[in-house]
């Protein structure tokens, strides 16, 4: 007799009454667990529940797929083994291998897909909005709404978005909305900056957390080296120190917004922007970008030197002068000749 005739025969038997469960399910044991422990032929990554799914309505489903022949086998098996109350909503991936058990095992525990979002240092929260939009499986709640919104949403009614959230990869369930990976987001950025601002260098010509914010926004921008970070930190300090403008790129080219097609002209530095530190002296407004951990806590760790000025290598790094003369050498070294 094959294993279809024999579950059709013992289940009549457990209808009928003259078996019990234990019984029933003690006597399919070796032929149900080889059965289910078939590889299955799907084609799908992810298997979804959802909410309010049981052992019965998970069965049938097996069944109309093919994966099992007999459901209601499937329902006594997993009542035997005493996880039938056990199934959890959500999504499930499916890989190579899997068989009915361990799908249903990874149904039982809740070993639910965690898709991943990623914000990147440095990026703009416009940017962050745009990953947002295309992550997959989530809701998109904030779609139509304004950064002002968001932010009310988020108990920050009036403040300016941009630099406000912590660049990370965020790791979220499908059916999660992106106002929740937002507010985590917002909250990491608030916390990592006022630990990092309790635990500031004394004397720093920083009045507030937020003015941190912003210069480590600025510094977040001028270079990807981390190695670098504290000494871009010197110089902005030094500076702020003296009263002298910061005169870096980054915050004219946020100030041109749209206009900014990847070269700065002779009028974009002359532009009288609010973000332009070319023209203005002293902070811009805003961040001008998402800085990460090591931005603000170089922000608030600068280093001791003498630099004032600094250009890049066109190698990813920078050259650091004291003086003005010195830095003039170094642009017609590094940048005119290129």
């Amino acid at each position: 007799m094959n294993i279809k005739r024999l579950i059709t025969a013992l289940s009549l038997m457990f209808t009928l009454g003259l078996i019990g469960l234990g019984g029933l399910m003690l006597w399919l044991a070796p032929q149900v667990k080889a059965f289910y422990e078939q590889p299955l032929q799907v084609s799908e990554a992810s298997y979804l529940v959802p909410q309010g799914s049981h052992i019965g309505r998970l069965a049938r489903d097996f069944e109309n797929r093919g994966w099992v022949e007999r459901a209601d086998v499937l329902r006594y098996w997993y009542r035997f083994r005493g996880q039938a109350a056990q199934i959890r909503a959500g999504e499930f991936a499916m890989v190579e291998g899997d068989t009915v058990d361990s799908l249903l095992q990874r149904i039982v525990n809740g070993d639910v897909v965690q898709h991943p979002v990623t914000v990147v240092e440095g990026q703009r929260f416009s940017d962050f909005r745009k990953a947002l939009a295309k992550a997959e499986g989530l809701e998109q709640k904030t779609a139509s709404w304004s950064d002002a919104e968001i932010m009310t949403a988020l108990g920050a009614e009036g403040e300016h978005p941009e630099g406000q959230f912590f660049p990370d990869t965020y790791f979220y369930t499908r059916g999660a909305s992106d106002l929740s990976i937002l507010k985590q987001s917002y909250q990491r950025l608030q916390q990592t900056l006022n630990k990092e601002w309790e635990e500031r260098d004394e004397g720093l010509p920083i009045k507030t957390p937020y003015e941190a914010l912003i210069l480590a926004s600025i510094i977040e921008k001028e270079t990807g080296l981390a190695s670098e970070r504290p000494e871009i930190a010197g110089v902005f300090v030094r500076r702020l120190r003296k009263g002298m403008k910061l005169q870096t790129d980054p915050t004219i080219i946020y100030g041109m917004g749209d206009r900014y097609d990847g070269n700065i002209r002779r009028r974009d530095i002359r532009e009288a922007t609010p973000y332009n530190t070319y023209v203005i002296k002293g902070l811009p407004p805003t961040p001008i970008a998402l800085p990460g951990a090591a931005a603000i806590h170089a922000t608030l760790h600068p280093k001791d030197g003498d630099a004032l000025y600094f250009v890049a290598t066109g190698d990813g790094g920078h050259y650091f002068s004291a003086t003005l003369e010195e830095h003039n050498r170094a642009v017609r070294k590094y940048q005119l000749k290129r």
